[in-house]
């Protein structure tokens, strides 16, 4: 079991790492409302989006082997769902849902990583729910089921926003599937704007798989061809891709068979490979994807957080570099003040010589009324001048030579804008210099360790459990690991 040890010490330790060193950052300076490693500490999660009649349902239902989730033609069920494993239930007994709980409780215990969710408000709330059940499909991994996508204004009118919701589940998702039917290929309104806009911004392009489902309720081969020709163009011009992205076909045998007959001839779907399994086994890939989307997270985070500190830390630094420069302007300006004043005193002959103490106190008081009146009227002046130019070329605080640094800076540009407006510079130059200096050694050290850590897991081989005895595939790697010795890793080090 040395593998598995390795992989479970490893998310540990990035759970740590995001825990100790990224949420203090991030909730001080509201980059997160709530802590980073709240959303990547539970199990891996599957997205399932769709048309409402795009058979979300029963794929769901064909993956947990028993009808879990209401199926119809029409919108049957207007619900985000997480489907989980219940630890305490049988196997043994029926596949059945053994617990049902509503989405006040989801969004308030602390297990679940769903706290993010809160901001939905209570319309969300109540179309939130969690269903436990005892089907081994579930044992590594949820499934996310959720309302299908509508083309009407009036029907879409939720009463929240259900793009952002989408965002949200889509950002905790280790895979996303976005299924489709036949009768809509084009794309709904809805799907049109999660795939252009909301699930692009949101999470990476390798967790997203399209899906053809339903393709027995094509007519024909040529009615076949014709939509999928209709589905890769439209995804073409939705996600702007230039290659036509992977798209699997799939059908329910289950479901054709107790379907009414259509008319024409689906004799061709005999002589198409239906990749259900295919569709399967990539979901059960989810907990196999969770190790590089954990790394994937705690790069981007202490990437983004890095750029923020680094951009407010080189404003403080300009910023003292300003107070200096104007400070010792108004000093000497102060000197000569009160050089000036003592001079006019004593030839006037109103005070008495050079080291009367009288002219030394007057030109000592020249010169703070004059230091004083600087810092208050030009210094001033010129330093709310200094801040309205760096907030709006905010930009020039940090380098942006790469287009992988523009894009992080993107992420948190706003974010730095806000602060230095809120706190107009005023904010201790130590404290920013040593958070800087933290999460930078995560950014460089740490995630390089990370995908060292990631790469000795490749190079790790499965040992035979008996002599003559080879494991029987990927799904039964836990069982090929037994005869492992165990082993303790520290890969990750952010001292």
């Amino acid at each position: 079991m040395y593998r598995e040890n390795y992989i479970n010490s490893l998310r540990a330790e990035m759970v740590a790492t995001v825990k100790e060193y990224l949420t203090p950052v991030a909730k001080k300076y509201g980059y997160s409302e709530v802590p980073l490693e709240s959303t990547i500490k539970w199990r891996p999660m599957v997205l399932i989006l769709g048309n409402y009649s795009s058979g979300k349902s029963t794929l769901i239902n064909e993956f947990l082997g028993a009808d879990i989730q209401a199926i119809g033609q029409a919108p049957t069920d207007d619900s985000f769902t997480i489907i989980t494993y219940d630890d305490s239930a049988d196997d043994t007994e029926e596949i059945q849902v053994t617990q049902e709980r509503d989405g006040k409780f989801l969004l308030n215990d602390p297990d679940y990583p769903f706290e993010i969710l809160k901001k939905h408000g209570q319309r969300f709330a109540a179309h939130f729910r969690l269903k436990k059940v005892n089907s081994p499909f579930l044992k590594n991994l949820a499934l996310i089921d959720t309302p299908g996508m509508l083309d009407s204004i009036t029907e879409r009118d939720r009463g929240y926003d259900y793009q952002e919701v989408i965002g949200d589940l889509a950002q905790l998702a280790d895979l996303v599937l976005v299924l489709f039917d036949p009768h809509k290929a084009g794309t709904v309104r809805e799907s049109h704007t999660s795939l252009r806009e909301t699930i692009t911004a949101r999470t990476f392009e390798d967790r997203v798989l399209f899906v053809l489902n339903r393709i027995d309720e094509c007519a024909s081969l040529s009615d076949l061809l014709h939509v999928y020709g209709t589905l890769c163009w439209n995804l073409s011009q939705i996600t702007g891709r230039k290659d036509i992205p992977s798209i699997l076909l799939t059908y329910s045998s289950r479901a054709a068979k107790n379907s009414i007959s259509h008319d024409g001839d689906r004799g061709f779907l005999y002589n198409l490979e239906n990749q259900r399994q295919k569709l399967k086994n990539s979901v059960l890939e989810a907990p196999r994807y969770r190790l590089d989307n954990l790394a994937t997270f705690v790069e981007t985070h202490a990437e983004r957080l890095d750029h923020f500190l680094e951009a407010i830390l080189s404003y403080r630094k300009r910023l003292r570099h300003f107070d200096i420069r104007f400070g010792v302007i108004g000093l000497i300006i102060s000197i000569i003040a009160g050089i000036a004043a003592m001079g006019t005193g004593i030839s006037t002959g109103f005070l008495g010589g050079l080291y009367d103490p009288m002219a030394i106190g007057a030109g000592i008081f020249a010169a703070c009324l004059c230091m004083g009146l600087w810092m208050l009227i030009p210094m001033k002046y010129f330093k709310s001048v200094f801040h309205r130019k760096y907030l709006k070329n905010i930009d020039r605080l940090i380098p942006l030579e790469t287009q992988t640094r523009k894009d992080s800076w993107q992420a948190v540009r706003e974010l730095a804008y806000k602060y230095l407006k809120k706190t107009n510079g005023r904010f201790a130059l130590r404290n920013i210099k040593q958070e800087y200096s933290t999460i930078h050694h995560v950014f460089i050290e740490g995630t390089r360790e990370i995908r060292k850590a990631l790469n000795e897991i490749s190079n790790i081989k499965f040992k035979e459990t008996a002599p003559g005895t080879e494991p029987a595939g990927l799904e039964d790697i836990e069982s090929s690991e037994q005869n492992q010795a165990p082993g303790n890793s520290a890969p990750l080090s952010t001292s």
